[in-house]
């Protein structure tokens, strides 16, 4: 990492007090992407990428910060609340999570990406996000791009290759950018991939701190069920003022009892504080609640990784409360029960603020 030189913000902590440093930052690649978009405060989704082939969806995750314990009244609520107790993130000072002990870098986290041995990349996506204002106001110029490292791996800077969604309004200042990482992640396959200097503040307010990133890749292997496999975008924000929203999946023919998942990208989804929900429904059957134990049905997005309610990505570090950071992976069989040619999804929040990323759907074809 120590070819050619760029500057790079960072923040720094002396005596309890902020500061501003320009550092020199040294990455030995060129960006994998192209020169960025222009942002608009809401995207409608729309879908991203969409096949049928026998395959499967994987995924790496995490967020970018967390609440700190050094400066807390109490810091055995941190360390409660990083191990899954319900807490917002507005009751702590947050700081940036930086695990690469690289020095020129104020935040850096990874996930192990899982692939099964055989199945090839067919495509990639990284999402990364969160809220730029909080006791600091990060710069949005910095939106649209981050630093990626495939496993064992240099960083190289990824620039956004689509609209990003950039959205200022009750107290909360937030983003999400995302670009298309196919060719390096075909290359590099299964393994820990980190992601660096996502541009999230730092500190305490009303709202909250929250940020994070996540790796969406769809894979093509011989023998695995022939399956739809498709990608949603979009940047929508659910408040007390706008507490629905819904989306047409469009065609998806499921046979019935049929097997699937959904996965869902949320910024700022608060552990226990509850009204929010989501749903299900084909054009053949009732609408589905979907839940699992770690997100109740009047609280699913609650500040966590999973998939049907466990675990299911390793991580560094791996906190189970992300204060702030949905990445869930929810069980679609209840609502194939009938089967059908169309799917909806519908996302309600009556008390939380939820602001909306990326969905994925998994789901057997109907041959």
């Amino acid at each position: 990492m120590r070819n050619s030189a760029v500057l790079s913000v960072r923040r720094g902590w002396l005596c309890g007090l902020l500061s501003l440093a320009v550092a020199a930052v040294a990455f030995s690649a060129a960006p994998v992407t192209g020169a960025g978009a222009e942002e608009d405060s809401r995207i409608p989704f729309g879908r991203r990428y969409h096949v049928v082939q026998h395959g499967a969806i994987a995924r790496a995750a995490n967020s970018a910060i967390s609440c700190r314990t050094v400066t807390a009244k109490t810091p055995s609520d941190c360390v409660s609340a990083r191990a899954g107790a319900a807490a917002a993130n507005q009751r702590f000072e947050m700081f940036y999570t930086d695990v690469d002990k690289d020095p020129n870098t104020y935040n850096s986290t990874r996930a192990r990406l899982r692939l099964p041995a055989g199945s090839r990349v067919s495509y990639a996506r990284l999402y990364w996000g969160g809220n730029l204002r909080v006791g600091e106001q990060k710069p949005p110029r910095d939106n649209g791009r981050v630093l990626f490292a495939e496993p064992g791996g240099r960083y190289k800077w990824v620039r956004a290759d689509t609209r990003i969604g950039h959205r200022t309004g009750g107290g909360a200042d937030a983003f999400q950018a995302s670009a298309d990482v196919t060719p390096l992640v075909r290359t590099s396959g299964p393994g820990m991939y980190t992601v660096a200097q996502v541009n999230v503040a730092m500190g305490r307010s009303a709202i909250g701190a929250w940020g994070g990133w996540s790796l969406i890749v769809a894979y093509e292997k011989r023998g695995a069920p022939l399956r739809h496999l498709s990608l949603w975008d979009g940047f929508e924000s659910l408040t007390t003022d706008r507490a629905k929203a819904g989306i047409d999946v469009g065609k998806l023919r499921v046979r019935r009892g049929a097997a699937g998942r959904l996965g869902v990208v949320a910024y700022d989804g608060d552990r226990g504080i509850t009204g929010d929900s989501l749903t299900a429904q084909t054009n053949r059957g009732k609408r589905v609640r979907l839940s699992n134990k770690a997100n109740p049905s009047d609280d699913v997005m609650n500040s966590s990784i999973t998939e049907f309610g466990a675990p299911s990505i390793e991580r560094q570090p791996s906190y189970t409360n992300t204060l702030g950071y949905d990445a869930d992976v929810f069980d679609l069989r209840g609502a194939f029960v009938s089967g059908g040619d169309r799917l909806s999804v519908r996302f309600s929040s009556k008390r939380d603020s939820v602001w909306l990323g990326a969905f994925f759907v998994e789901a057997e074809a109907r041959s």
